[in-house]
């Protein structure tokens, strides 16, 4: 599985748990991962980083996943950056409110490892050359 080698990832949760985990997950599947933990923290660091895919917990203290996604979305430089909505509730309000800010993808925690794969093989950038 090295297909997703060098596809940059960058996670956002205030959960240290999440983060390991999901990172350890998509390490062992070639991706080159970065951590945040909350949205302020993220955009600090997207500019410098420029992931080609962002996970965003919904649920964040000072800046909550959808203000982040939204933010994220409406810069130009990263308006096509996806973006993956995590959250605890698999919620049919979470999933639409996260559609109307932009997000791509919405995962369910405690989401499995071919969750977070496929959902990164599906919005992966395509290496053309």
């Amino acid at each position: 599985m090295d297909d997703l080698a060098g596809v940059r990832v960058m996670v956002v949760d205030d959960s240290k748990t999440i983060r390991k985990t999901a990172e350890s997950l998509l390490s062992r599947a070639g991706c080159e991962v970065s951590a945040a933990t909350d949205g302020y923290e993220a955009l600090a660091k997207i500019a410098e980083l420029k992931p080609d895919l962002i996970f965003v917990d919904i649920m964040m203290p000072r800046l909550d996943g959808y203000q982040t996604c939204a933010l994220i979305k409406g810069n130009p430089r990263f308006a096509k950056t996806p973006v993956i909505m995590l959250s605890s509730k698999d919620g049919l309000f979470d999933r639409a409110r996260g559609r109307i800010v932009g997000s791509d993808h919405y995962l369910t925690k405690p989401f499995t490892r071919d969750e977070l794969i496929a959902a990164v093989e599906s919005h992966k950038p395509s290496r053309a050359g």
